[in-house]
């Protein structure tokens, strides 16, 4: 069952950090489960989670002093619960406000 649950988290968080990097969005790199988005500008982060929330996905923005000046983000955490349709959800919340808000 664990091996089941790490495969599982493992094939989503390539899947979301795929996905999401081919929408144009900034990530760092790497393959853990946290996703940090960067967005730099603290209150476009802070609108950014905003919006994501009025489409019912629940990200938290980071800005300066948790993070660096100017190193604004969104952070996503993935989980072995998420289903397909529950990431693809979240990555189209993710194209809808970051066209509106021009980012990408």
């Amino acid at each position: 069952m664990a091996n089941e649950l790490r495969n599982k988290l493992n094939d989503n968080t390539k899947y979301f950090r795929y996905n999401i990097k081919k929408l144009g969005f900034k990530i760092q790199s790497g393959d853990h489960p946290i996703v940090p988005i960067m967005l730099g500008d603290a209150q476009l982060a802070k609108n950014f989670a905003d919006e994501m929330l009025k489409q019912g996905i629940y990200v938290i923005s980071f800005s300066y002093p948790v993070v660096p000046k100017n190193q604004a983000r969104i952070r996503v955490q993935i989980s072995a619960s998420h289903s397909k349709k529950q990431l693809d959800k979240a990555i189209r919340s993710f194209k809808k406000v970051g066209v509106e808000l021009n980012i990408i």
